[in-house]
């Protein structure tokens, strides 16, 4: 094969790039901007090399940078210029390029070297499989959904710094949880509305049973007992000085308007992920526990299904796959799970199969046996082995029903859909979402051979 390797070291500002020719030599080694002009650059530089030594074929190659090298490989992706050359892109995981580089004793670390070492990592091969980027439309989706997590996070670790700074306000009160949910509107304006506990324990009770009517907007079964146990908390609570007390109340007022602010913004995302989600099929919101949230972030990560040849694969990729311990007749029984893999996919999954275990029997009894088998870290284990097992029924579902071959249309009126009497989970949800479908007089995708029939005959 007549190849050109490129390797592309990334960075903010500047991409430095080595071309290799097939034997391993090199052809040139330079930097060009990270920014539109340098890529038009770089793609001519890369054509004349090609076509120079009348190379057919080119594989480039790039580490893994946060998002520095988003914007090239889009670039890569759609020019037309490389398309005569089978073109391919590939995105490296540093911890591989490093051992790599490792190889070599001799060598220094920079950023021209860095280039010749991905570009000689290509050569050898051994790499990952080319980069996907077929459908944009889960790159969209996936832009969302993980701007909705780091906006989740970021609510979690606000509110948790709300409720270290309000023991310092009403201490008795955070203790004796007078408010079921802390962060309530009615138990917000008691926060922020009141000076200090001294003017909550003061204040007429008459008027704070009004108060926490009109916050609460008539919601309290009894007001007038929760205005007795607001003051008797308040009461019981310290008093600070005036001085840390009128600090203590703009911390607690600025971190309520950041707390609304970032429950804007999910309300925000949910809507925009709402939206997205309509130009996708979508099986897994079909199963209990598996609401809109998880189902998103897990078709996100995932991207398209083809790209994995089996659900190893796909588990391999959330990184729900153990490491192998063996020399000679000796083969470890305790394994430790692989250290890469998507992190945003492993979330979802171990989210999505601890509600599984809430919601689902066969799950449930999986989780509890796993569970039982070990005397440590049982709730870490049986849970990754339980979303180990969901990943098979996500590749399932996803493979029979997202990506689509044939197209089946029916009608509620001429259909008569029988029960769907199987053990197996992923065919009986595939059943139901089926059924759901129809009723809605919708166009319903399968792709799968072996699971067409079957719907279809349930369907007589």
């Amino acid at each position: 094969m007549n190849t050109l390797y490129v390797g592309i070291d990334v960075s903010s500002k500047s991409n430095v790039v080595y071309l290799m020719l097939p034997n391993g030599d090199r052809h040139s080694n330079f930097s060009i901007a990270n920014s539109h002009e340098g890529s038009i650059r770089l793609v001519k530089r890369i054509h004349s090399a090609l076509t120079s030594h009348s190379l057919d074929t080119v594989l480039i190659g790039l580490e893994s940078t946060s998002v520095y090298g988003d914007n090239l490989v889009y670039f890569l992706r759609e020019d037309a210029t490389l398309t005569p050359f089978n073109r391919k892109i590939h995105v490296l995981n540093p911890k591989q390029v490093k051992k790599f580089h490792d190889a070599y004793n001799d060598l220094p670390k920079n950023d021209y070297v860095d280039s010749f070492v991905i570009a000689d990592c290509l050569r050898f091969g051994r790499i990952n499989k080319e980069v996907y980027l077929g459908d944009y439309r889960y790159k969209a989706l996936q832009n969302l959904t993980r701007a909705r997590f780091f906006a989740v996070q970021n609510l979690t670790k606000e509110k948790q710094r709300f409720i270290t700074v309000l023991f310092k306000k009403y201490s008795t009160m955070t203790q004796e949880k007078v408010f079921s949910n802390t962060f309530s509107t009615t138990a917000l304006a008691v926060y922020d509305e009141f000076e200090s506990a001294e003017a909550l324990a003061n204040m007429d009770l008459h008027e704070l049973t009004e108060f926490i009517i009109e916050k609460g907007k008539n919601r309290f079964p009894d007001p007038d007992a929760v205005a007795k146990a607001i003051q008797k908390a308040a009461r019981s609570s310290y008093r600070l000085p005036k001085t840390v007390n009128d600090s203590v109340n703009q911390v607690l007022s600025i971190s309520i308007t950041s707390m609304k602010a970032l429950e804007s913004q999910i309300k925000e995302f949910d809507k925009a992920i709402k939206s997205q989600m309509e130009l996708l099929p979508n099986v897994l919101i079909s199963i209990p526990g598996i609401g809109p949230v998880l189902s998103a972030g897990i078709m996100a990560e995932i991207g398209d299904i083809n790209r994995f040849e089996n659900q190893a694969g796909l588990a391999k990729y959330a990184g729900f796959a153990w490491r192998q311990h063996q020399s000679g007749n000796f083969e470890a029984e305790n394994t430790r799970l692989i250290h890469s893999g998507n992190r945003f996919l492993k979330y979802y999954l171990c989210e999505a199969a601890f509600s599984l275990v809430r919601c689902d029997k066969e799950y449930s009894d999986f989780y509890h046996l796993k569970y039982k088998e070990v005397n440590r870290y049982q709730h870490k284990r049986a849970l990754a082995l339980t979303a180990r097992k969901f990943v098979r029924l996500v590749f399932a579902e996803r493979q029979s029903s997202l990506y689509l071959s044939t197209i089946v249309l029916l009608s509620a009126e001429s259909s008569r859909p029988a029960l769907l009497k199987t053990r197996s989970t992923g065919l009986r949800w595939m059943f139901f979402v089926f059924v759901k479908y129809i009723k809605n007089k919708k166009i319903f995708y399968l792709n799968s051979l072996d699971i067409t029939p079957l719907v279809l005959n349930c369907l007589l």
